[in-house]
């Protein structure tokens, strides 16, 4: 999984660098984050809730900042387990320019997934990374004295619907492959009962490709 964004965050870029590496701001952005303790200087541990799509797990991991060029750049590497759920591992450049009093961040993250997490599909996992990165920045922003009441554009406004979509689609998803297995165990299968999930579920599969 491939994910990148840019961000105008209203501070200078020094400012911008030492919040990117204070925890206490950190926790604070970071959704679903319960728990954020640095190591040393270029390693934390951090604990974070989250639910993508009908999976929800706690993720313990690590996270080291390597090739660090303050206040302009830095490559953040990590990896959490959520046991059953699986696993999530990679890394994100960040780099930091100066605009003016503002800084423009831009990052370009690399990401591998196991387990549960793997069975949902590309497009439910990048709808929640973009939700959740959205949802940091934000709440980043916030902390450094910038407005969250710009008004949302007519095309970001469509493409958060869109990610809701995908988010309900897999929760509908899920029930249905409960459904069918509840069939077959009840011998149900050929049946009218049985007729009527596969025809839900091909409903759903339309619909979630309507969405690509």
């Amino acid at each position: 999984m491939d994910l990148k964004g840019e961000y105008r965050i209203p501070a200078s870029r020094e400012k911008v660098w030492d919040a990117l590496n204070d925890p206490e701001i950190l926790r604070a952005c970071i959704p679903g984050c319960d728990e954020l303790v640095k190591i040393s200087d270029t390693e934390m541990t951090a604990a974070v809730t989250t639910k993508i799509g009908p999976v929800k797990a706690k993720f313990k991991g690590a996270v080291t900042l390597e090739n660090l060029n303050p206040p302009e750049s830095y490559t953040i590497v990590g990896e959490g387990k959520g046991g059953a759920a699986g696993f999530a591992k990679g890394s994100a450049e960040v780099r930091l320019v100066e605009d003016g009093d503002y800084t423009i961040l831009t990052y370009e993250a690399k990401a591998k997934v196991g387990g549960k997490l793997a069975q949902l599909g590309g497009r439910l996992i990048d709808a929640t990374s973009k939700k959740m990165a959205k949802s940091f920045f934000d709440a980043f922003t916030e902390k450094l004295g910038g407005s969250l009441d710009q008004e949302e554009s007519p095309i970001e406004h469509a493409v958060h619907v869109a990610e809701d979509a995908v988010h309900h689609v897999g929760d509908a998803v899920i029930a249905v492959e409960k459904k069918v297995e509840q069939a077959g165990a009840g011998g149900l299968f050929g049946g009218p009962q049985m007729w009527a999930i596969l025809a839900v579920g091909a409903l759903i599969i339309i619909l979630y490709l309507g969405t690509s």
